[in-house]
């Protein structure tokens, strides 16, 4: 059977996530039911990571095989007029050979989270940024993050009911952002790491927020990890502002230019495999 990647985006609020569940509605389970009106042998579509309820993706990966082949252009825009009137896009599609594995085969993943610092509340942002009311000082979150990029143990921000087996993994980049933003800014987190455990990416945010607003010093996020204690972690910030935007191979099943750098294609747009929401 043909096997076919396909790159994915949505809007996250109205689905529990991705991964099926039988009586709610998900992100995987409105993919599949699209792929069975034009494909019914289509076994399940497996993606790259199980993003958590209300977290968006711009490239999120799946791959699915079929019985026939398919030219991608009628693949996509067959899919496409099936899952319409749902947030969801297949927005780009690729035959690949059967060793491809939308999960196991990626060698990382970016997530990007959206903070939005502004007394006023969001209107065209409400459900797809955070949203606090104090400005935050980018600097000392700055500080913060650098104790947490390598390789250690994230025990203190991942969830309690996390499935992974250890706790430990290497956060390739934790780089912040800032721009203004109509009464206020806008703070851009981006983490790169090859997977992320459960709640991890907003654990991690959640706990910078306290320092950017004074709560917290820098010094304490390195503490706070030292702990190995999900009790030291700060506030798990909503999934919002949480967005998968890349998943890298080391090809691009893709064809698409652009490299991260490190041997490794990006499968995402430019703009949590655990679930790191």
């Amino acid at each position: 059977m043909p096997r076919y990647a396909l790159k994915i985006e949505y809007d996250g609020r109205p689905f529990v996530g991705w991964q099926w569940q039988a009586a709610h509605p998900s992100v995987q389970r409105r993919l599949e039911d699209a792929l069975a009106r034009i494909a019914p042998e289509a076994p399940a579509v497996t993606g790259a990571g199980r993003t958590d309820a209300g977290v968006h993706a711009t490239g999120q990966v799946a791959h699915v095989d079929v019985a026939r082949p398919w030219e991608p252009a009628r693949l996509l825009a067959a899919v496409n007029a099936h899952l319409r009137p749902e947030p969801v896009a297949v927005v780009a599609v690729a035959e690949v050979g059967p060793d491809f594995h939308a999960r196991f085969a990626a060698v990382e993943r970016e997530y990007l989270f959206r903070l939005v610092s502004r007394r006023a509340p969001l209107v065209h942002d409400r459900g797809l940024a955070w949203r606090v009311g104090h400005r935050l000082d980018t600097g000392a979150m700055r500080a913060g993050a650098a104790a947490l990029v390598g390789r250690h143990d994230f025990t203190t921000f991942r969830s309690s009911t996390c499935q992974a087996k250890s706790p430990v993994r290497t956060l390739d980049a934790l780089d912040i952002a800032e721009a203004p933003v109509a009464g206020g800014w806008e703070y851009r987190f981006r983490l790169r790491a090859r997977s992320f455990l459960h709640n991890q990416v907003r654990g991690i945010v959640g706990t910078l927020e306290r320092v950017g607003a004074g709560y917290w010093p820098a010094e304490r996020v390195g503490a706070a990890l030292a702990a190995r204690d999900r009790a030291a972690c700060g506030p798990v910030c909503p999934p919002d502002g949480l967005y998968l935007v890349a998943v890298r191979y080391p090809s691009d099943p893709f064809g698409e230019a652009g490299s991260d750098g490190a041997g490794a294609s990006s499968a995402g747009s430019g703009v949590e495999a655990a679930a790191a929401g």
